[in-house]
């Protein structure tokens, strides 16, 4: 079978090894950290544990589904624990418990939002068939312009609702500015703004609670470990601390990778796992390409950045599992995000509370704390050397006046804070844009990077730089796609 070279042991690239290794394939994953997982990666300190990126999982099907594509049992690998409440929404008046449950979402909401029920379940019912219509165009790949008339697509577009924002499509159903920011928050998990975000993007709540989300004992990296462990079993190789710093073309042909250390790897196919324009601006040969060489990269529209720290603290810590402080002018700090690419003086943070579910992460009487405040991209040119420090105190400032929570230093054991700058220096994430390219319509299916990719022969795409986008769940989609896709196109050769 064919020789695949994956650049990047993130959860794409692990997950497009997991299936092409059960199917066969002489597959190697090279990976620059000493870790699986990228942003998906396990972070110890000391005696805690955190996890990089990604804290929460939803749609556990797809994974199961996966695993079930490479011959194995999610659930052996595994142990997957649903979070009842989801979470709790704290304002500058009000805290809100959201759950997945219906019932106790309506009660919630009758207590809160009196008369708000209806737009509730209204919102649900509707979005249920908006999704239904839209994830055949989400599990499918959009490399031709003729995709767009297809059956599927034809019977997706009238769920699109172009033309308006996250935020318009959840002001059909909700009047309280509260509650539709309970709804719409979720286009961070994309970078944007619930002003600018396609309206389409109301599944991502609808997803929540819908499917519910769960966290898996260990936190969210243990995605990736059970990958690699499939991986293992199958004869696949990954190979830690083992960068890569060029394709190797013929022309318009991958023939390869070079790795850091000079080593040349010669490979059939290659799947850059990688961050998409990163890797166009630092891995290939430019002359190789024309839509999405550097200068034309920096045209494109891209996510905003993250703040991240990590906190083992002495204490036990009084939050739910999840938690989200709303700044007090929230579409404010949303276009000081995106917009004015300003530094926030009231920034909303979201706070990872998991040691309150999963007595792995932290010693007993002890807290691993995970703390993120969206923050803009590194095209703000904002000198976070100069700036970390004071917005790390004014981020716990916030978590105690809007939290209830105070730290003090001396309960502070271990401490690491991750800027844009250090997501873009440490994790090769293109200026520091943390969730990737934009999810503007300009910017999705045929308009995204094909899977297959469409500038150089036998190269490949999964993560959230491609089809169809960033978020654990549809990056694992990129992987069934970009997998399926090679497999087939062999089997076709072969025939």
């Amino acid at each position: 079978m064919k020789k695949i070279a994956i650049i990047g042991a993130g959860p794409g690239g692990l997950a497009s090894a997991m299936l092409l290794t059960a199917k066969g394939y002489d597959v190697h994953v090279y990976e620059k950290h000493s870790v699986v997982g990228g942003r998906n990666a396990k972070l110890k300190l000391g005696d805690y544990q955190f996890d990089v990126g990604p804290t929460f999982f939803s749609m556990p099907h797809i994974l199961e589904e996966l695993f079930q594509a490479a011959g194995r049992n999610l659930h052996d690998y595994m142990d997957l624990v649903e979070l009842d409440p989801m979470y709790d929404l704290i304002f500058e008046d009000q805290q809100v418990t959201m759950y997945r449950d219906p019932e106790r979402m309506t009660s919630e909401l009758s207590q809160q939002f009196p008369g708000s029920e209806e737009g509730y379940h209204r919102f649900m019912n509707e979005t249920r068939k908006r999704m239904n219509a839209l994830m055949p165009m989400l599990q499918n790949r959009h490399h031709r312009l003729i995709d767009y008339v297809r059956p599927r697509t034809l019977k997706a577009l009238p769920h699109l609702a172009l033309g308006k924002s996250l935020y318009d499509v959840l002001s059909q159903y909700f009047d309280d500015e509260r509650l539709k920011l309970a709804f719409t928050f979720q286009a961070k998990y994309l970078g944007m703004s619930p002003w600018e975000c396609p309206g389409a993007f109301s599944i991502l709540s609808y997803m929540e609670h819908e499917y519910g989300v769960f966290h898996p004992i260990g936190g969210v990296n243990q995605i990736s470990e059970a990958m690699a462990k499939v991986i293992e079993e199958y004869g696949g190789h990954i190979h830690l601390d083992r960068g890569v710093s060029r394709l190797m073309t013929n022309g318009k042909n991958v023939t390869g990778l070079q790795l850091e250390d000079g080593e040349v790897v010669e490979a059939d196919e290659v799947i850059v796992n990688a961050d998409f324009a990163q890797a166009m601006d630092q891995l290939v040969d430019q002359t190789a390409l024309k839509k999405y060489k550097s200068e034309n990269l920096e045209k494109k529209k891209y996510s905003c950045s993250t703040f991240m720290m990590y906190l083992g603290i002495d204490g036990e810590i009084n939050l739910p599992h999840h938690s989200i402080i709303f700044s007090d002018d929230y579409k404010k700090n949303v276009e000081e995000i995106t917009k004015s690419l300003d530094l926030s003086d009231d920034p909303s943070i979201y706070v990872h509370n998991a040691s309150i579910t999963d007595p792995t992460l932290a010693p007993k009487g002890k807290t691993a704390l995970y703390v993120l405040a969206p923050v803009p991209n590194n095209f703000s040119e904002i000198d976070w050397d100069e700036e970390k420090e004071t917005f790390r105190d004014l981020v716990l400032d916030v978590l105690k006046d809007k939290g209830g929570i105070t730290i003090t230093e001396d309960q502070i054991e271990e401490e690491k804070i991750l800027t844009p700058k250090g997501w873009e220096q440490d994790y090769n994430v293109y200026r520091g844009a943390t969730f990737n390219l934009g999810h503007q319509l300009s910017q999705m299916m045929y308009f995204r990077p094909h899977n297959r990719f469409n500038e150089l022969n036998h190269c490949w795409i999964v993560g959230g730089g491609t089809h169809p986008g960033s978020g654990l769940p549809t990056i694992l989609e990129s992987a069934r796609i970009t997998a399926n896709w090679l497999a087939e196109t062999e089997e076709v050769k072969q025939a």
